[in-house]
């Protein structure tokens, strides 16, 4: 090999290493500028059967590296999502705590790259702490059955009350020309005379399927504007052309009265343990749950705060286009299913 030619080897050589050297270095830095680290998942109790595993609410939830924490709650599905603000990644694992006062504590370690961060959804299963028995005599656990779930859904109905009939005049003379003095025939030859008549369907009532049409005269020679009664409503208008002699119109609707509409529902709840689920849908009022406590039929309105003396209650709204209400009752120690 000449001299020459070794010299271009070790350039070669040089220039694939200095840009070896140039992606990775740009590789770390793209890398290294992630100034943030999401973590998402969720928060459900600890159970061998996967009926049971409720989702947790307001569980504190921490993530730290030992440089930087952040810290945040677990919604009523038991959802969380928190971002820890990190500089460069060091590779070094983040401890992430979850703390809730009626669960044992539970700390998870989130592994992270020196080069890369794993995307993954995280299930944090929480051991619930049993209740405390009260020192002194004992009692028996009161006995909660037939449950049941009443609530009220109101809707808005449309009933047919009748009709309404009103006829009306145009009174015109045929055969005088317009000579450009409004109103005038369509084509602009003859003189025309035009009238209107309203009708008002009073309060909570709409006029539905308006008819308009010319019923007697030279009917042919005559213009009817729909506009004002096409799309129906409390108060609609029917106005008429003529530009022949008078003529005569009749009108027509059907009258609607709009009332809202209460409807009582019962449902049954789905009991897992000490738990019962119940859904309902985003209309509903007055959610209240009849059950017997030892035999005694009673009525539990549920209400804004969730009260219940035998049981402790929780809503959320599903994110779904149906935005369903889903509602989760579990047993007060000294009460059974």
């Amino acid at each position: 090999m000449t001299a020459k030619k070794v010299v271009w080897t070790i350039i070669a050589v040089a220039a694939a290493v200095v840009l070896g050297l140039f992606l990775r270095t740009n590789r770390l830095r793209s890398i290294n500028v992630r100034q943030s680290m999401p973590i998402e998942g969720a928060v459900i109790q600890h159970d061998a059967d996967t009926k049971k595993q409720v989702p947790i609410a307001n569980v504190v939830i921490t993530a730290s590296d030992s440089v930087a924490s952040a810290t945040t709650r677990s919604e009523a599905s038991g959802y969380f999502n928190l971002v820890l603000q990190k500089g460069v990644l060091s590779g070094k694992p983040i401890m992430v705590s979850f703390r809730h006062p009626s669960y044992e504590p539970l700390d998870m370690t989130v592994q992270t790259g020196r080069l890369e961060i794993k995307n993954a959804l995280y299930v944090a299963a929480m051991i619930p702490i049993p209740p405390k028995t009260m020192a002194g005599p004992s009692h028996p656990e009161a006995v909660v059955t037939n449950i049941r779930v009443r609530y009220t859904l109101n809707s808005r109905t449309e009933t047919n009350v009748g009709s309404a009939v009103k006829t009306f005049q145009v009174l015109n003379t045929g055969n005088v020309p317009c000579n450009h003095q409004a109103p005038c025939s369509p084509d602009g030859k003859w003189k025309a005379a035009s009238a209107s008549e309203s009708l008002d369907a009073g309060a909570d009532s709409t006029f539905s399927n308006v008819r308009a049409s010319c019923i007697a005269g030279p009917c042919p020679f005559t213009r009817i504007d729909s506009s004002g009664f096409i799309h129906g409503g409390r108060n609609i208008t029917v106005s008429a052309l003529d530009w022949s002699h008078t003529a005569t119109f009749l009108m027509e609707a059907e009258v609607y009265h709009s009332a809202i509409d209460s409807n009582v529902r019962q449902l049954y709840p789905v009991i897992f343990g000490r738990t019962l689920n119940f859904t309902l849908p985003p209309t509903q009022e007055g959610v209240s749950l009849e059950a017997e406590i030892d035999g005694s039929p009673m009525v539990f309105p549920l209400g804004p705060a969730l009260n219940l003396s035998w049981a402790t209650c929780t809503v959320r709204t599903d994110t779904a286009k149906e935005k369903t209400t889903v509602y989760g009752c579990e047993l007060k120690p000294g009460y059974r299913f």
